[in-house]
């Protein structure tokens, strides 16, 4: 069975520059240093990384980051706390809006 998403894309992604190399030099020079070491380490930042692939749903950077996180030195159990981290986050979004959906009703008289 064969699906939306192909694994493989992701080794191929610098080919992104194919439609314009200078954008996607520019990308890939902003994003190697995004990932130095900085005021956070390289584990952190892949940490934060993997949440965030989680949040946005991207097969391809869940892939990536997670070895990433491996490669810096997280260990499972800090990968998945970093997953929940994320999910708490989204979930408490979702539930802060129902605020929104509370207003209306009360302001519809329901």
């Amino acid at each position: 069975m064969s699906s939306y998403y192909d694994s493989k894309h992701l080794k191929k992604f610098a080919d992104i520059a194919e439609g314009n190399q200078p954008m996607a030099d520019k990308f890939f020079e902003y994003y190697d240093s995004v990932f130095q070491d900085g005021a956070l380490s390289k584990r952190e930042k892949s940490l934060i990384a993997l949440a965030v692939a989680h949040t946005v749903q991207c097969p391809y950077c869940i892939d990536a980051y997670t070895s990433g996180a491996q490669q810096h030195g997280a260990d499972l159990d800090q990968m998945t706390e970093a997953v929940h981290v994320a999910c708490a986050i989204r979930g408490g979004a979702s539930l802060v809006h129902g605020l929104q959906m509370l207003e209306h009703v009360k302001k519809t008289g329901m």
